[in-house]
């Protein structure tokens, strides 16, 4: 009997999934009217804030794919072991706390995107619901995940570089955008381009990611090519929405995406704000479905209930986190008023969550326990460590100029 031949490495295109998942949940409804309002306000001129997020993005979710890789344990046992319980499930908890703001976000833009069209109050909870029946259907939930999501990024792309080839961007200028002059106008839409760009919580994410496709050590190149195409699209999906909204709707005030696609509408017609809707219902959709996930699968792991899509309570606290965001976005739907206690609930948290997580994952790749030969390098470890600390001045500016005026105006 002639010897087993090993199974063949797999081709760089066969490892892409968790990069392109990761970039589904980066974009979503905020990060588009983020992108459009900072394209409007200040033209080109921020371009490489979109590059320089990017970067600090894709150092992260290069640890977490090679964490996810290498190391034989959930992130969950391995704070447990190395720390204890009780980090795992502060992790676990803030993120579904952050997770379940975001889905009420997400909630709207379906219901911005749809409503453009067809007045139906309750879509979101047909929605909703095919969202839970797609949690608990599939058997194999990664490989329905990533065929869904590749479907969405494809979406994503073709309609807003549509919506870029509508709106004439001036190359020239454009170029020098991306080029360091200056801030332009330093306000909360420029920290909120960051801070929905370096999303830590998706790049967190990426090592559960990676362990379901099944990735090996032998894989592990190819798994990092991924996470660098996950890159390009955050970066070209973000910087096409920027690019038309600094051509033709520079001066403009944007209140919401619906805002933004009202606009479109003289300038390019019904076909142009079509594509600008079916990009918007794309991103809000496919971050719907991920990020949902992330405040699931995260909690259970840190609850010590188990981290794998066959374990049941991962697909319940996902369900929770569905229903949770579906909820007070219906408040909203109904009533007009924002849940400003929720939000600013949800904005402390991310305060201790987000630079939390940023050092968890830094600790973890420099621990040869559970990296060995694969431990982070000077470079990765320096670009880590002022994406670090970026996360930190964020969290800073949070609590100071939106946590804090609201607490004290609470207290009297």
């Amino acid at each position: 009997m002639a010897d087993e031949q090993p199974p063949a490495p797999r081709r760089w295109y066969q490892a892409l999934g968790p990069g392109l998942i990761t970039a589904c949940v980066v974009i979503g409804p905020g990060s588009i009217l983020t992108s459009s309002k900072v394209g409007a306000a200040n033209g080109y001129a921020l371009s490489w804030v979109v590059l320089a997020s990017v970067v600090f993005m894709l150092a992260f979710t290069t640890m977490a794919a090679r964490l996810g890789v290498v190391a034989s344990e959930s992130p969950g046992n391995m704070l447990t072991k190395s720390v204890g319980r009780w980090l795992a499930i502060l992790i676990g908890v803030s993120i579904f706390f952050i997770a379940s703001a975001f889905q009420f976000g997400n909630n709207l833009g379906v219901h911005t995107a749809f409503n453009a069209y067809m007045k139906f109050e309750y879509i979101v909870i047909v929605f909703n619901a095919a969202a839970i029946a797609f949690l608990f259907c599939f058997k194999n939930l990664y490989r329905a995940l990533e065929k869904l999501m590749m479907g969405f990024v494809g979406l994503m792309l073709l309609a807003f570089a549509a919506n870029l080839f509508f709106a004439k961007p001036k190359i020239g200028e454009w170029g020098k955008g991306f080029v360091p002059s200056g801030m332009g106008e330093i306000d909360i839409t420029v920290l909120g381009l960051v801070g929905t760009t370096f999303v830590i919580a998706a790049a967190y994410f990426q090592i559960y990611l990676v362990r379901q496709k099944g990735v090996t050590k032998e894989d592990l190149p190819e798994s990092l090519v991924d996470s660098r195409v996950g890159a390009v699209i955050m970066a070209s999906i973000t910087l096409m929405i920027m690019g038309t909204a600094a051509s033709v709707l520079r001066g403009k005030e944007l209140a919401d995406a619906g805002a933004v696609a009202q606009q479109l509408q003289p300038l390019f017609g019904d076909a142009g704000k079509a594509l600008f809707c079916l990009g918007l219902f794309s991103a809000a959709y496919s971050s719907f479905l991920i990020n949902s996930m992330i405040g699931g699968f995260v909690l259970a792991d840190g609850l010590g209930l188990g981290s794998e899509p066959d374990d049941p309570w991962t697909r319940r606290m996902t369900a929770a986190v569905l229903i949770t965001g579906m909820l007070v976005a219906l408040y909203v739907i109904r009533t007009g008023v924002k849940p400003v206690g929720a939000i600013v609930m949800a904005q402390a948290v991310t305060v201790i969550a987000a630079p939390l997580m940023a050092g968890v994952l830094l600790w973890l790749c420099n621990r040869k326990e559970y990296l060995g030969e694969h431990r982070n390098g000077i470079l990765l470890n320096a670009v880590g460590g002022v994406g670090f600390l970026l996360l930190l001045a964020m969290a800073w500016n949070t609590a100071f100029n939106k946590v804090w005026p609201k607490v004290s105006e609470w207290l009297g």
